[in-house]
């Protein structure tokens, strides 16, 4: 069921940390084998013991450890349960896939376990707030079309077309410039929760500093020139 053990938070770590060093790597997508779950968590049969400590999902959640902040778009593709810890790290996904199948909860309340529960301030944030909280006062799951109503999820599609539409993504996202797209999402992380008056008065290190790349000038002449750009992450 794709449970998190401290081996896979080590792996994970690793290949934020690799997506975030390497400029060839423009965008991810994390998916998980098998038709049964995404992921369901924790696994705690083990403990979540971990020196020096690792947040959960390779510190992408910020769960029980220091919040890695992913400077790439990253992609979910989900199928079947994805619960408790493994909602959280969906969640922390730019892009949510869904297949039909996929089914979102938070069963922390209903079997009595509540701790270090960051997925109730994200869920909080977004889905409608009666949503959320009926979520989190029941244990109660949402299937796929219902994750796609509350814009919790971009596109819902059969299991068998999951891996293609989470590339089709991709390729759309690659589409853009991976500079430009990396400047935008800092941008919009870093004044998420402040006013709007902040973040329009805020000035940003990486959306100024894209405007001496190799990819904006090249933006420039395709626009002047009516092709597509060819971007190079210079």
């Amino acid at each position: 069921m794709n449970a998190i053990t401290r081996a896979m938070d080590e792996q994970l770590a690793a290949a934020w940390a690799r997506i975030n060093d390497d400029p060839d790597i423009w965008c991810a997508i994390l998916s998980a084998t098998g038709h049964r779950a995404f992921c369901i968590g924790a696994d705690m049969s083990g403990g979540r013991d971990v020196t020096p400590r690792i947040a959960l999902g390779g510190g992408l959640t910020g769960i029980g450890g220091p919040l890695t902040a992913l400077k790439k778009p990253l992609i979910a593709a989900i199928q079947g349960f994805c619960v408790g810890g493994g909602f959280e790290l969906a969640m922390c996904a730019d892009i949510i896939v869904a297949a039909d199948t996929a089914q979102f909860g938070l069963p922390e309340t209903k079997v009595g376990i509540i701790a270090e529960c960051g997925v109730v301030h994200r869920v909080i944030r977004q889905l409608p707030y009666h949503v959320a909280m009926a979520m989190i006062l029941t244990g109660e799951r949402i299937g796929a079309v219902d994750a796609k109503r509350f814009g919790l999820v971009n596109e819902v599609v059969p299991l068998t077309d999951l891996d293609a539409s989470a590339l089709h993504w991709a390729e759309k996202i690659n589409a853009a410039s991976p500079l430009a797209n990396q400047a935008a999402k800092a941008a919009a992380l870093a004044r998420l929760n402040h006013p709007l008056e902040v973040a329009l008065a805020t000035r940003f290190e990486a959306i100024e500093g894209y405007a001496d790349t190799i990819d904006r000038r090249e933006g420039e002449a395709a626009v002047k020139e009516k092709r597509k750009p060819l971007w190079t992450g210079l």
